[in-house]
């Protein structure tokens, strides 16, 4: 079903597909004409796909629940925000706070991603093809973040258990956050997510691999410096 934002509003557009009957087979989407609309494909909680061609603002697919959804384009702040599964592909480039607070599913980025990816997230894995810009996992919770480019300044600022491979450089580490050693297990993960998100020219190894170095889980004086 083709859905044009020339013709319909966006709340009517995003009730269709947040109301799906579920005894209808309709579960294939294409949203035409999207010019940057914010909040686009926000709320979903079905199995379906759903391909925007186009640009799209703020928060497009935050809180998907099951729907796969792919933009063919450029994204604004907070793609995917809290998304809680399904997966959510970005075609081109997207702007800073990419899956922030997410708790599950994908999110695929072609492109690269701007400041604060994966800020707060708890449980997503983040897939970028691209690089990734400053203080992005800060106060990561859990999840995986694999970075096929490099990383900008303050990587894992205040992380907690979430694990970051990275390909290229990264320009500085955030507070409380370490290179650590890559086990088979990280390899393996490395690995699957890599397979699912179609990406066949990269090997696991050559990720370093970054995590928390848990000295800021409980308060002490002689961090105060790093808080």
């Amino acid at each position: 079903m083709k859905l044009d934002l020339k013709k319909k509003k966006l709340r009517e557009i995003n009730s269709t597909l947040q109301n799906l009957d579920v005894k209808k087979n309709e579960r294939d989407f294409i949203i035409i004409n999207p010019e940057g609309n914010h909040a686009l494909c926000a709320g979903l909680n079905q199995e379906m796909k759903v391909l925007i061609k186009g640009h799209v603002g703020y928060y497009c697919a935050g809180m998907n629940q099951k729907a796969h959804v792919t933009i063919d384009g450029n994204v604004g702040t907070g793609v995917a925000e809290n998304m809680m599964s399904g997966t959510v592909h970005v075609k081109g480039n997207a702007s800073q706070s990419a899956g922030a607070t997410a708790h599950g599913g994908l999110l695929l980025i072609d492109g690269d991603a701007s400041s604060r990816c994966g800020i707060s997230m708890k449980g997503i894995d983040i897939v970028v093809k691209g690089s990734v810009g400053h203080m992005s996992a800060f106060m990561a919770q859990s999840g995986t973040m694999i970075v096929c480019g490099d990383a900008g300044e303050a990587l894992g600022d205040s992380l907690y258990e979430t694990d970051i491979f990275v390909k290229g450089s990264v320009k500085s580490l955030g507070a409380d956050c370490i290179e650590k050693k890559m086990e088979k297990k990280h390899l393996n993960k490395i690995s699957a997510l890599l397979k699912k998100s179609e990406i066949e020219n990269i090997k696991p190894d050559s990720f370093k691999r970054y995590g928390s170095a848990r000295k800021l889980y409980n308060f002490n004086i002689d961090n105060v410096s790093s808080y």
